[in-house]
């Protein structure tokens, strides 16, 4: 990367709210975490998260991550829902041995921007792997589908062009209850599963 290029892109990262974890809360990305009672929610058998917990994820061939540099970038839509996914994901890091100064969290209004944040990011020589967080849930409109769809080849475009994982932390769901579930509630959480995803790339 040219030396105009790398001041470029450290100047939109500087607009763009990088910080080092720690800066705001635990780990720098919880705001409202909104307390609910898991016995209260139902869920739909068919769905696939339904039979396994997103917390569990095979750890055997892990590699050693304590030198890699991780960036996450996190919708701020639903932020009561994406913090909880975000503090899932940075403690799954540092579990297996990320350190705290080299995970970056950035933010983006909405789901529909985490592609362009995650390119923002992957372009970047320092960084090895990106972590996305959003939440979609379905309404009285079709917006779902096409903000799903987007993100979803968005990401995977972003993963292919730099070579670098790029972890698809996007809960879709139809109702609020679901997407709860899938934070930190009874199907584990989205965020922690992103997490194993990325290391079990970077062990690749």
């Amino acid at each position: 990367m040219l030396l105009w290029q790398k001041r470029f892109f450290v100047g939109i990262l500087a607009k763009f709210q990088t910080s080092a974890v720690g800066a705001k809360t635990k780990y720098g990305c919880a705001r409202l975490v909104r307390k609910t009672n898991n016995d209260q929610r139902k869920t739909n058998p068919s769905m696939a998260t339904a039979l396994k917990n997103l917390n569990d994820y095979k750890k055997d061939n892990f590699k050693d991550i304590s030198g890699k540099t991780i960036g996450i970038v996190v919708a701020e839509w639903h932020d009561d829902i994406t913090s909880v996914l975000c503090e899932g994901a940075v403690e799954t890091l540092i579990k297996h041995g990320a350190k705290k100064e080299n995970i970056f969290i950035n933010t983006v209004p909405g789901s529909f921007e985490l592609t362009l944040g995650a390119q923002l990011l992957a372009v970047q020589e320092e960084i090895d792997a990106v972590i996305c967080i959003g939440v979609v849930i379905k309404g009285d409109t079709k917006h779902d589908d096409y903000i799903n769809h987007a993100v979803a080849n968005g990401l995977t475009n972003v993963s292919l062009k730099f070579n670098k994982p790029v972890g698809f932390g996007l809960v879709t769901t139809n109702n609020l209850e679901q997407a709860l579930d899938r934070a930190g509630g009874k199907h584990g959480n989205k965020g922690v599963e992103a997490a194993a995803a990325v290391i079990g790339m970077l062990s690749f």
